[in-house]
């Protein structure tokens, strides 16, 4: 790839297509890019045209079906089911086990969006209404115990602050010449 990127870079400076740098940018992108045969096509219109489709995303024309042409740019790129990867077999023998794929595999639209730490479409064991329930009694009750608290205030009991040398008498002004009366911080 690098031969070619300085074959054009090369043949861009004789022709005197420009200066050095952008023509040697110019080959080393085209030796960077997607291939032409991984880009969404035009949105098939005609049965040849599913089949040559699905046969390019390595698919069976019955399980093909394009997203609708709306002109949102998907082409003839297939709607894959809104799955995560945590519903796919953990214990299959994966090419790349991270990602839970295999080569070659059709990618969905949104693959980013289905990986392992993000969205987790596998169904829960407890029903939604349950969870929903469960939520709204939790929240109930921590406005109730935050109510009562406000009401109802408690605070630590706190007895008064002991210094030593009697109570600070010198360090407070008292006279050295005088005994200091003696302080209790306790009774028995």
């Amino acid at each position: 790839m690098a031969v070619v990127g300085f074959r054009r870079w090369a043949q861009a400076l004789s022709k005197g297509k420009g200066s050095g740098i952008s023509a040697l940018i110019s080959g080393s992108r085209a030796a960077s890019s997607v291939g032409k045969g991984s880009l969404p096509g035009p949105y098939p219109k005609t049965p040849e045209e599913r089949a040559a489709a699905a046969k390019k995303y390595n698919m069976i024309p019955e399980d093909y079906e394009p997203y609708p042409d709306k002109g949102e740019g998907y082409g003839d790129y297939p709607m894959l089911p809104n799955k995560s990867q945590h519903e796919r077999d953990p214990w299959y023998s994966w090419d790349h086990s991270d990602l839970r794929r295999n080569w070659g595999e059709t990618m969905h639209w949104d693959f980013d969006m289905y990986t392992r730490n993000r969205v987790d479409t596998s169904p829960t064991v407890v029903p939604y209404h349950s969870m929903v329930k469960d939520l709204f009694l939790f929240l109930g009750f921590m406005a109730f115990m935050f109510y009562v608290g406000y009401e109802c205030k408690s605070y630590q009991p706190v007895g008064p602050k002991q210094y030593p040398y009697n109570n600070l008498y010198l360090e407070k002004g008292g006279d050295p010449e005088k005994q200091p009366e003696e302080v209790k911080n306790y009774e028995l």
